[in-house]
């Protein structure tokens, strides 16, 4: 048996190295934009030509699909859009079936009276999904860039006009991508700690990415396209779900330049319901699970590309492994107690996978880095050791849910598109427009979930029981987090 005990302290060894390894790259993304900030990333973009005659045809394309919700928001905001109307057009590319394609045909038609080149993009069938959308669109776009908005974002009117100019300073530039903000963060704990997460990849990883030279991603909305970047680096394709990732690395791989602007921000509404928020998850981490199977490879057999590039970009595409990785270790940090109190030789190795809390050290520079970016207290919400300790919960919590998307995609398990259901929240009372689409309910996942919440708190039990305090913080962490997704599972389902 000693032999068995030995490899769970093996595996649970190599788990904790990889996610220390996965935080030190954050860490040290986190000092690249420090450098970033204090540097030459904040100068001025570059002016527009005087004669708006010389400025790039731009084609804005909104990919929708059902968004009852949102669409006329999206379609009303891109229509807003401060851009000359000859360099300017707008393809509402829309795979609906339900009733919003009535909405978005009005409002299209409302803004074509008034002179916008705006219009309504139909396809024959779903093929393909967003990508397929983007694809066929492209095949009628005037414009030499492309910007992109998906649904529940929001662009300001002069988005294009702090975009574009850095195309004409840089032929080699492919894509610009701008910072996310976020519509209805104080709407709830569950949208006030995505936004934690999301501000600490677009304030600290894209900067420091970017800042470094190395490989960053189009975030699938936000940004703007040079097409003939689209076309020679293949094209949009589908056999991903994250078709911006995938096109990102092929680009990129082909020489083109990514550019990051932390200062232009694009409003976009949070996911406010668990199953909304599970689907947005699996989508991203099964998505950059299958892009790392598709591209690990080529980025290593790259000669172009130095070796701390490819090192960051390996962390890049298995950043979601982190969920597998955490999963493991909650599973076997359970019987590790047992082994302990069994097995006094080996208390030493014990020790050291108390230290599996530890690991996450360098995760708090980079999430404190971001917090304090975004203004820290003066901008409002909670203090940062609360928030952060939070987020890490949830997120623990949802490692089953995102580690199985994982495994998945490196299986090359093919499963459908399923989109991210938006309620047309803005942060403001009387805004939302209903729960008119769901992706789940409580399922077996939920059951599952709730079962490992019991299991971790038997691990709390046993801490007590023997004396064994090392994995009492990450039990902790592991508890409350399955306890609140599935408590947020079951409130949001009883609520539809």
């Amino acid at each position: 048996m000693l032999g068995l005990e030995i490899l769970l302290l093996v595996i649970y060894g190599l788990c904790l190295l990889f996610v220390l390894a996965f935080s030190l790259a954050q860490w040290r993304l986190t000092r690249l934009a420090r450098r970033a900030y204090a540097g030459a990333a904040q100068l001025p973009a570059p002016p527009l030509p005087a004669d708006a005659q010389r400025w790039p045809r731009v084609t804005v394309q909104l990919p929708v699909y059902n968004e009852l919700n949102v669409v006329e928001r999206v379609i009303d905001a891109a229509a807003a859009l401060d851009y000359p109307a000859a360099r300017l057009q707008i393809q509402v590319l829309d795979d609906s079936t339900d009733e919003s394609v009535a909405l978005a045909a009005e409002r299209v038609a409302h803004h074509r009276a008034r002179g916008l080149n705006i219009e309504h993009v139909r396809r024959p069938d779903r093929q393909g999904y967003k990508a397929g959308a983007l694809a066929y669109g492209l095949r009628a776009a005037t414009g030499e860039l492309v910007a992109i908005f998906d649904a529940d974002f929001v662009p300001a009117p002069d988005f294009l006009r702090r975009t574009v100019p850095y195309f004409l300073a840089d032929a080699g530039l492919g894509v610009v991508q701008t910072r996310w903000g976020h519509l209805n963060e104080g709407d709830s704990l569950l949208t006030e700690l995505q936004a934690f997460g999301l501000n600490a990849h677009f304030l600290v990883e894209q900067v420091g990415r970017n800042a470094g030279h190395h490989f960053i991603n189009f975030n699938g909305t936000g940004g703007v396209w040079r097409r003939a970047c689209i076309e020679q680096a293949g094209g949009w394709q589908a056999d991903t779900l994250t078709e911006d990732l995938d096109l990102s690395y092929r680009a990129q791989l082909a020489g083109w330049q990514f550019r990051y602007l932390p200062a232009v921000v694009a409003p976009a509404e949070l996911p406010a319901q668990m199953d909304a928020l599970r689907s947005q998850q699996h989508r991203w981490n099964k998505g950059g699970a299958e892009t790392a199977r598709k591209h690990l490879g080529r980025v290593w057999r790259s000669t172009a590309l130095p070796l701390r590039t490819k090192l960051y970009a390996t962390a890049h595409l298995l950043n979601s492994a982190v969920f597998v990785a955490v999963l493991l270790m909650g599973l076997l940090s359970v019987p590790l107690l047992l082994v302990q109190t069994a097995e006094p030789a080996l208390r030493w190795p014990f020790r050291l996978a108390g230290l599996s809390v530890l690991s996450l050290l360098p995760l708090v520079a980079y999430y404190y880095a971001a917090w304090r970016w975004n203004g820290g207290r003066a901008a409002g919400g909670r203090p940062f050791a609360p928030k952060l300790l939070l987020f890490l919960s949830i997120s623990m919590g949802l490692s089953l849910h995102n580690g199985w998307a994982v495994l998945t995609g490196l299986a090359g398990r093919l499963t459908p598109f399923v989109r991210t259901p938006k309620a047309g929240l803005s942060g403001q009372p009387g805004t939302a427009r209903g729960r008119r689409y769901r992706t789940g309910s409580v399922n077996g996942q939920t059951v599952l979930e709730a079962l490992l919440a019991l299991y971790f708190a038997g691990g709390i039990f046993l801490a007590f029981r023997y004396g064994n305090y090392g994995l009492l913080p990450f039990h902790l962490l592991l508890t409350a987090g399955y306890a609140a997704v599935v408590y947020y599972s079951v409130r949001h389902a009883r609520q539809s």
